[in-house]
């Protein structure tokens, strides 16, 4: 989607209101297609991560940081993961935001972004460990620290993939 196609112009303001929403809307839908549960930590495994990075890396860090903070909390709350949206809106927004905020040092740099989205695997790691350890017990939160790098490598990997294709149609 880019402004031309909305019917001329549209102030950016509009225009982000709008991408953020898709973006919330996509990542919730293609996180609770591709879903697995993990019984060891009452979680899962999804590709909510993919879409907070791209979205705060085209989008900057305001944008990911709602992205990340919304869709984590609204996939736990359709996906009978209650227990987790709150840890969810906290953990996967500082994700989005802390993103947005190094991939933006250099938008153009490779390693900037790279760095940019292994600072937030490590942020969506600890919240999860933590979460997991206040959740139900030290054990879980150890368990859980392989299946999220998982995650998170799925979602920069994806990240990696598409974000440069969307960058020359926003």
């Amino acid at each position: 989607m880019d402004r031309k196609s909305v019917g001329g112009k549209v102030s950016n303001d509009i225009f982000k209101v709008v991408l953020t929403a898709m973006f919330i809307a996509v990542t919730v839908a293609i996180s609770r297609f591709f879903i697995i549960p993990v019984p060891m930590t009452h979680g899962n495994i999804n590709l909510c991560d993919a879409g907070i990075f791209i979205s705060a890396i085209l989008l900057g860090p305001k944008v990911g940081g709602v992205v990340g903070g919304a869709s984590g909390f609204l996939l736990d709350l359709i996906s009978g993961y209650g227990q987790y949206m709150w840890f969810s809106l906290i953990v996967h927004g500082a994700e989005g935001l802390i993103v947005g905020l190094l991939a933006g040092k250099n938008p153009d740099g490779k390693w900037t972004k790279l760095i940019a989205v292994l600072v937030g695997i490590v942020i969506m790691v600890f919240g999860y460990f933590v979460s997991d350890s206040v959740l139900y017990n030290l054990y879980a939160g150890y368990i859980g620290i392989g299946m999220n790098l998982i995650q998170g490598a799925a979602g920069a990997l994806i990240a990696y993939l598409v974000t440069p294709r969307l960058k020359k149609r926003i």
